[in-house]
């Protein structure tokens, strides 16, 4: 994916760059400056001495040594003094200019901490914006391909808070509830172990499981195997059935209202509508977007969308189909019908469908504030 937000040690992390938020001796000192110092070993700082130190909202680059990267991009953010002293200019500029560098240096892959956002001050939501703003810019202009990570310190949970009625709509959530609540996951090993079993497997969503088609308002039958996941519909608390615009009921189909079939086979085959590529395709041409732009838009890659664009039946995964119709614009109706067309459906007890239903009936085509919301909340962010 070409920009994600993740979490955890940056000096654990792989990636042909790795930035580090550096004071302007570029010697060491505190938080990811010396974390990224102590992992890197003293070649680090023997380097970096022999560099005349970094102003404000530069870039500068060395060698790895002991880190997972083949270069260290040195860039120094602003210490916050209020906004009026030139501070979001100097911290965009260290965005900008390490993205040059790590063009430059031929990286394919590159992973930033939150710059200036903890010892230095900087509010961290304002942070953020400046960082995604920079990247979005840096990836729109011809590097679409490169992967671009943010490693924020602050795990989701600490985030959720900040999405008010969003987290109280979750919150009613069994299905949320039940995963905030589940015990860590079994070791490597004890993974391994039960996947010689038969295989299940997990929608691009997280909440759905392939094989369980519930229909609001009714019971779903319960398996030894569905039982301590899979909540009766009826006991949901209505706050959980109903973020804002959801129906508590919808008219579906019913299998046991189904009819013999009155045509041959040739002739169904013969109904099949416009696929997934077909669709996508005509509604970039309605718009009047170019391809690049609704792929970078969507935050997918150039090779993947080539793919989409050369095999009419291309199924993509579920997070790739609904970033395409927030790079759209589309309206929830419509990004319903495109969905369908790659076989998926937004359910009202999914996590991660009710945010994308929460943004886009909002009319918020943000991809990158929906990401937030999805990372806060622990799901798959969209794009590639």
């Amino acid at each position: 994916m070409p920009f994600t937000l993740v979490h955890g040690d940056i000096t654990a992390m792989t990636a042909d760059a790795i930035v580090n938020a550096a004071n302007p001796s570029l010697l060491g000192g505190g938080g990811v400056d010396g974390a990224i110092h102590r992992a890197a070993g003293p070649g680090l700082r023997e380097e970096c001495a022999g560099l005349g130190g970094c102003l404000p909202g530069e870039a500068k680059r060395t060698a790895a040594y002991a880190l997972n990267a083949s270069f260290v991009i040195h860039t120094v953010g602003p210490i916050w003094e209020g906004g009026g002293h030139g501070e979001a200019e100097i911290l965009a500029s260290c965005y900008r200019n390490s993205l040059r560098i790590a063009a430059e240096s031929g990286c394919a892959s590159v992973v930033f901490p939150l710059i200036s956002a903890g010892a230095y001050g900087y509010p961290r939501r304002e942070a953020l914006r400046i960082a995604e703003k920079e990247i979005e810019a840096f990836l729109g202009s011809g590097y679409e391909d490169m992967d671009v990570r943010l490693a924020l310190y602050d795990p989701p949970a600490a985030l959720r808070r900040e999405y008010g009625e969003l987290y109280r709509v979750l919150e009613g959530l069994p299905s949320f509830r039940y995963a905030a609540n589940a015990a860590p996951k079994p070791p490597v090993q004890a993974q391994k172990a039960a996947s010689a079993g038969p295989a299940r497997k997990e929608e691009s969503g997280g909440a759905e499981r392939k094989g369980i088609f519930r229909i609001p308002g009714r019971k779903t039958a319960r398996t030894a195997h569905t039982a301590a996941v899979e909540p009766e519909w009826d006991s949901v608390p209505e706050a959980g059935r109903r973020a804002e615009g959801f129906p508590l009921s919808e008219a579906l189909p019913s299998a046991d209202m189904a009819a013999p079939p009155s045509i041959s086979l040739e002739e169904a085959l013969s109904m099949i509508d416009e696929s997934f590529s077909e669709m996508l395709l005509r509604k970039i041409d309605e718009r009047g977007m170019k391809d690049s732009e609704c792929y970078r838009r969507a935050n997918v890659d150039r090779k993947l969308f080539s793919k989409i664009r050369s095999d009419p039946h291309y199924r993509p995964g579920k997070a790739t189909a609904i970033a395409f119709a927030v790079a759209l614009e589309l309206s929830l109706p419509e990004t319903e019908e495109l969905l369908l067309k790659a076989g998926y459906a937004l359910s009202p007890s999914s996590p991660f469908d009710v945010i994308i239903r929460y943004f886009i009936e909002r009319g918020n085509y943000n991809l990158y504030e929906i990401n937030e919301a999805l990372y806060a909340f622990d799901q798959k962010q969209l794009g590639a």
